[in-house]
């Protein structure tokens, strides 16, 4: 699973996802992206597994771009402890996701292969996605 080696800070806020997406709402490398319609923290955990059925789903052919990456450290407290005495240990890394960022990229395979494949994907995610790609110009 992706985490950071090293960060500044060992614990972060919480914070809030205000707004759409300030850059990554355009396709940079594919001809397709999964494109994220709601602000959510995706965890380490779900974007493994949305990688693992895209590359299923693909049959290791082609070429897969994951443009999102789990920097913040979410921390948790354990069951039955009382409140006070600081904030717990950290838990499991997420990525903050806003409206309209591409998370996923591919290129390399048909169109109906890569839209499977991000409907298989978009399954293991907790928001709305929607499937895009690349404007042919005639």
């Amino acid at each position: 699973m992706m985490e950071p080696r090293r960060t500044k800070y060992r614990k972060a806020h919480k914070g809030r996802i205000h707004g759409a997406a300030k850059g990554g709402f355009r396709l940079s490398y594919g001809s397709f992206g999964l494109k994220a319609l709601e602000p959510e923290r995706i965890t380490a955990r779900q974007i493994e597994a949305a990688r693992r059925a895209i590359t299923r789903a693909m049959k290791r052919q082609g070429r897969l771009w994951i443009l999102i990456f789990p920097d913040v450290p979410v921390s948790k407290k354990p069951a039955e402890v009382r409140m006070g005495s600081g904030k717990g240990a950290t838990e499991f890394w997420a990525c903050r996701v806003h409206p309209g960022r591409i998370m996923f990229e591919m290129d390399g395979v048909p169109e109906k292969v890569a839209k499977e494949a991000f409907e298989l994907a978009a399954a293991k995610l907790p928001i709305k996605t929607k499937f895009v790609q690349r404007a042919v110009a005639a």
